[in-house]
């Protein structure tokens, strides 16, 4: 098969970006595989480039490239068909819209995937007839905006399948009712680690993830804190940043101060790779309040680490099996999770037992296994391909209805927010 991934930064970092060379390196060793990214700012990309797979851009930003494009007056304006309900709608414009357009209507692919809600709406917009058309997941249904969904509603009809990377996901995309549309759930790949297996015996809890609210690591520092006195040669190291919009670190320094944990408790900030970090530890914290995933549960899990997180909707109860491999703990319970981290903390040889069980089942996420799913699924349509685009004038009627449906629901609710809001 011909694959065409479509990605918002190719250059960038992040947790879309790594699944998706993952992936496209796993499939080029068997098919033709090109990953498109919308724009480019860097010369290389931060996580090089795939084995095996094409890499180009549509849109330059790299002010001391001569093909910059800064300055195209189109560049200025604002985006028309990428949908305003994606929170990356404002880097968008008229020029990335004519490009991915130019780009979609010439592709010659057998497959096309999108990365993100909004290159998934340019997928049912501009792209050719002829490719089956894939839109991914990488986010949750629940987490996006009423526009956002509006948006998904409308535009989604038109896909060949969407993937979500947990089947809680998936079912909240059938309920949503995408009449046609093959819906599946499909986690993301985590490659085998280049360092050796953690050791049990390591005297430390490891964590990672950016230095946000949502992660909660007042939550996992309160924790440690109940075990840390009775245990004051294990240590807990935290790894990552804050982001643009949040930056926790300061108040998270200000805690452990407070909890005189200065000397046990640790932020790392961000390295890459992660691995070797990771595999210094023993034991792995995950505090979320919610995940998309968890793909730093899968990392923790594949470097032989047991991981003690929260119950949190869609990610770690798809992963961690309650006992075996880790503890679930409810979202924001002090206590419980300081519990499941004592067990661990004071038990070596679960500690050692549970960390087996952990690396042999991470080995579900290995790239080859969930390639394979991707393949059969994409098989599948390529095949079917002439029969659906044989109907495409009735799922167009579809799309067409269900786009009334989901505009009447949103209108609905702004009329009774602005009520609401009148009487306050």
């Amino acid at each position: 098969m011909r694959i065409s991934f479509l990605l918002h930064n190719g250059y960038h970092y992040g947790g879309t970006i790594r699944t998706t060379f993952t992936l496209a390196e796993e499939l080029a060793e068997r098919h033709e595989v090109e990953i498109v990214s919308v724009f480019r700012h860097r010369d290389h990309p931060l996580l090089g480039l795939p084995s095996g797979v094409a890499l180009r851009h549509l849109v330059d930003l790299r002010k001391d490239s001569p093909g910059y494009d800064g300055d195209h007056p189109d560049f200025h304006r604002p985006a028309e068909v990428f949908p305003r309900g994606d929170g990356r709608w404002k880097q968008y414009s008229a020029l990335t819209d004519a490009r991915i357009g130019e780009h979609l209507r010439g592709v010659e692919a057998d497959v096309l995937v999108g990365t993100r809600p909004g290159l998934n709406v340019h997928l049912t917009r501009q792209a050719r007839r002829g490719p089956v058309l894939v839109g991914q997941e990488h986010l949750i249904l629940d987490g996006h905006s009423y526009r956002l969904r509006r948006d998904i509603g409308h535009e989604y009809a038109l896909l060949d399948a969407v993937t979500t990377v947990t089947e809680a996901d998936a079912r909240a995309y059938r309920k949503l009712g995408l009449p046609g549309v093959r819906i599946e759930g499909v986690p993301n790949s985590v490659p085998a680690p280049s360092v050796p297996p953690a050791d049990p015996a390591a005297k430390t809890v490891v964590a990672a993830g950016r230095l946000t609210r949502v992660k909660r690591y007042d939550v996992l520092i309160d924790a440690f804190a109940e075990i840390a006195a009775d245990h004051p040669d294990w240590k807990l190291r935290i790894y990552g940043t804050g982001d643009a919009v949040q930056d926790l670190k300061g108040p998270l320094t200000r805690q452990i101060k407070d909890r005189g944990l200065g000397e046990q408790v640790f932020l790392m900030g961000s390295v890459t790779p992660l691995e070797p970090e990771l595999v210094k530890g023993s034991v792995a914290a995950v505090t979320s309040q919610r995940e998309s995933f968890g793909m730093t549960i899968v990392e923790a899990m594949r470097c032989g680490l047991p991981v003690v997180s929260t119950d949190c909707p869609y990610g770690p109860g798809e992963i961690i099996e309650d006992g075996v491999d880790g503890f679930l703990v409810p979202v924001d319970d002090v206590a419980g999770f300081a519990r499941a981290l004592r067990r661990l903390v004071e038990d070596e040889e679960l500690r050692a037992k549970t960390a087996r069980a952990a690396r042999d089942a991470s080995e579900r996420f290995d790239p080859a296994r969930i390639a394979a799913r991707h393949e059969a699924l994409w098989a599948e349509l390529v095949e079917r391909g002439a029969s659906r685009r044989s109907h495409s004038a009735g799922r167009t009627a579809v799309h067409r209805g269900t786009g009334r449906a989901v505009d009447a629901v949103y209108t609905l609710k702004a009329k009774v927010g602005r009520l609401v809001r009148r009487f306050r």
